[in-house]
């Protein structure tokens, strides 16, 4: 008769002993496979993230600018070069990479990230951020402007040989309300190409 088994003593089941000799058997499976792994001088494989070396960074300030510098995915002597310019104050703006050399009507100077020596641009520069055309008084045509605060600029860069590098950096940051700070033009940041990779200059 079925039923609950209540006050009845549980009957040791038959087939445990098949059970552990199934888990005694891929344990011992796994150890030797890890074993084998060992032998041919294989590791088992790591995260990516864990095996990327740091990217080489530097940042100078001037002109009521900080300017942070970094370069990024490189591989087969290529690859990007990043520019983050932040205004130390707060309602500062800097200017479109499109703009003039000398601005429009000679007002703003344009963001810019160049290089030369054994560092190659391998394209065009780009921005995060989308410029907007401002009016300002005396200036006929209106003048594009990134959003105030940080403007990060990118630069596909390769190698042209080892040795020396330079990066060339021009900025102006205004504000509507307390005016503008010194252009800067070409400034220089020096680097160097080696076989694995660009290394910068101590500041």
């Amino acid at each position: 008769m079925n039923g609950p088994t209540h006050g009845r003593p549980v009957r040791p089941v038959r087939n445990a002993p098949h059970h552990r000799t199934l888990r005694t058997a891929a344990a011992l499976a796994t150890a030797a496979a890890l074993a084998g792994l060992a032998a041919c001088g294989q590791q088992p494989a790591k995260d990516p993230a864990q095996q990327a070396a740091p990217a080489p960074t530097t940042r100078f300030t001037e002109n009521g600018v900080t300017v942070t510098l970094s370069v990024s995915d490189w591989r087969s002597s290529k690859g990007t070069l990043t520019a983050v310019f932040t205004p130390e104050k707060p309602g500062f703006h800097l200017y479109s990479t499109a703009l003039p050399a000398t601005g429009v009507e000679g007002v703003g100077r344009p963001t810019a990230v160049a290089v030369a020596g054994s560092l190659k641009p391998d394209g065009e520069l780009a921005t995060a951020a989308e410029a907007r055309p401002i009016s300002l008084p005396g200036v006929d045509a209106p003048v594009p402007v990134y959003p105030d605060g940080p403007v990060t600029a990118t630069l596909p860069v390769r190698a042209d040989g080892t040795g020396a590098a330079t990066v060339l950096l021009g900025y102006a940051s205004c504000s509507t309300r307390e005016g503008c700070t010194i252009p800067v033009a070409d400034r220089p940041v020096r680097l160097r190409v080696t076989g694995d990779g660009p290394v910068f200059d101590a500041p």
